[in-house]
């Protein structure tokens, strides 16, 4: 079985990557995981809209990564009387990361997945009523309501000799909040489950009073380490729907400052890897790799993490031969540390020690419960949307894909260093070959009702956003990070470990509690 066996009438979203969507009955919507599945694809995203007053009700829409590209699928669903919320058929069956998404549309807009087992809240967190739901049309986002903090009911393990570690949603550092409860026998982690939400910030309400033209501002900050990913994947939706062709030179300067980042964190996060494992040199050498990074950012892009460098038309940067050799330099001189450091690594037995074996994710469970990006790549899943398809700079840089297999804390780490080394490479090249021509055009005439969706590699995996315009505004802004899918995986991850090396795990991972808690 496969899409084409749904008789689905599919209409092309235009942009640089496949992509396509289809209104779907439910029927469909119900055989569309299995067959999904059936042929390899996976789970990006899942959210509902309100469209009462246009398309007669609300909906769900879903949208799945297949060897094709992107299907986005929607299911109308009629308005109910209350308190019964209008339903769908729970997905979650096939694809477990749909669980917490499903319950996140229950929380903002009281879309209800059929015949679940946890129906617990994600995002709410007492900080409104039950039947209030965020994202409907009605509720401006401005309404108060007395904060009436409820008790989350953990799953409970029981047992000789178990107890439980409560760590969280407060931590002794600056990280954002998140708790984890931790079910264990001496230091023996038999059990984590997590609870997030505390970042909610109400972003996707701010879309619908946000211009579309600077909707990728606020896109730009759903999570500040990905500012430019989010950025991009907006602009590419608005690009999309507005039929807009932007230059090659500012396709090829997005390429640059996305691999930017993407250097950025690897190397900010090799250096805490090194840390967490007592390696205090590690943290030393990379924080100043990456600070000295950043610096150069802020020096030829006016931003350290080049945030609203890319708009609608382009970017809102520039390069002239100086510069570029400034960035071919730098590249030259990193590559040549990292290099050093990287032999430091894994010629260090203390390290060694820490990192092999430790919070393994096999190939097999990666691939079941829907592990993506650069912690998937680690486990096997060779998916890399810069790959994946024939869209440009990459298909024209040959851009490599790095995959290992043993899904452990030293895979990630090794990925981390090939996948710095290999941007490090693309910039050079892009330096090298940059096209000529405008690096920004004018996006000003936009339709006043329209859909456009953008899909891009960030560095922790693929970045999606998809867009809906009505009479001119933002209807509904939907902006997806991998985190989603990853967060679950990490609860995996950490079973059978021992309770010290959580934050060298976690760490490994580094995933985003602001980029899911929209």
């Amino acid at each position: 079985m496969s899409l084409s066996a749904l008789n689905c009438q599919f209409q092309a979203v235009p942009g640089p990557l496949p992509m396509q969507r289809a209104t779907v009955t439910r029927e469909q919507w119900q055989a569309a995981p299995a067959a999904v599945d059936l042929v390899g694809g996976r789970l990006v995203s899942l959210w509902g809209s309100d469209r009462r007053g246009i398309d007669g009700g609300f909906a769900v829409s879903v949208a799945y990564a297949m060897a094709e590209g992107l299907v986005w699928l929607s299911l109308p669903l009629a308005e109910t009387l209350a308190p019964v919320q209008p339903s769908y058929p729970d997905i979650a069956r096939v694809f477990p990361a749909a669980g917490r998404m499903q319950r996140a549309c229950r929380d903002l807009m009281g879309l209800v997945a059929e015949e679940v087992k946890d129906q617990r809240p994600w995002l709410r967190h007492g900080a409104w009523p039950e039947d209030y739901f965020p994202l409907r049309r009605e509720n401006t986002g401005a309404e108060s309501f007395a904060a009436t903090p409820e008790s989350y009911p953990f799953v409970m393990v029981e047992g000789d000799g178990v107890h439980e570690i409560a760590v969280g949603p407060v931590h002794a550092g600056i990280i954002e909040p998140g708790h984890f409860r931790f079910s264990v026998v001496g230091e023996r982690v038999l059990r984590l489950e997590q609870h997030l939400g505390y970042k909610h910030k109400g972003i996707e309400k701010l879309f619908e009073r946000t211009a579309p033209l600077e909707g990728h501002r606020l896109a730009g900050r759903v999570s500040g380490d990905t500012t430019v990913a989010f950025g991009w994947a907006y602009c590419m939706a608005l690009e999309s729907m507005a039929g807009c062709e932007i230059s090659w030179r500012a396709r090829w300067l997005r390429a640059l400052l996305l691999e930017r980042e993407r250097v950025a964190n690897h190397l900010g996060d090799l250096g805490a890897l090194g840390n967490d494992a007592a390696l205090g040199f590690g943290l030393a050498q990379f924080s100043r790799l990456k600070e000295d990074w950043l610096r150069l950012n802020r020096e030829l892009f006016g931003h350290r993490f080049m945030m609203d460098r890319i708009v609608p038309g382009g970017v809102a940067i520039d390069l002239d031969v100086a510069r570029g050799e400034r960035i071919r330099s730098q590249c030259d001189a990193i590559e040549a540390e990292v290099r050093t450091l990287k032999d430091i690594y894994e010629e260090h037995g203390g390290l060694q020690d820490r990192f092999l074996t430790t919070g393994r994710v096999s190939p097999r469970l990666a691939g079941q419960l829907g592990l993506c990006g650069m912690a998937g790549r680690a486990s096997a899943q060779a998916s890399d949307l810069r790959m994946d398809f024939t869209w440009e700079p990459y298909a024209a840089l040959q851009a490599v894909m790095t995959s290992h297999r043993n899904g452990d804390v030293a895979a990630r780490v090794t990925v981390r260093f090939e996948e710095i080394f290999e941007s490090l490479r693309l910039i050079r090249e892009i330096i090298a070959r940059l096209p000529q021509g405008r690096s920004l055009v004018p996006l000003d005439a936009l339709p006043a009702n329209g859909i456009g969706a953008g899909w891009v590699e960030g560095w922790r995996g693929d970045v999606l956003v998809t867009l809906e315009l009505e009479a001119g505004s933002i209807r509904r802004c939907h902006c997806h990070d991998p985190s989603w899918q990853n967060w679950p995986l990490l609860e995996h991850a950490v079973m059978d470990n021992i309770v010290p090396d959580f934050p060298l795990i976690n760490k490994s991972f580094n995933l985003s509690y602001s980029g899911q808690d929209l």
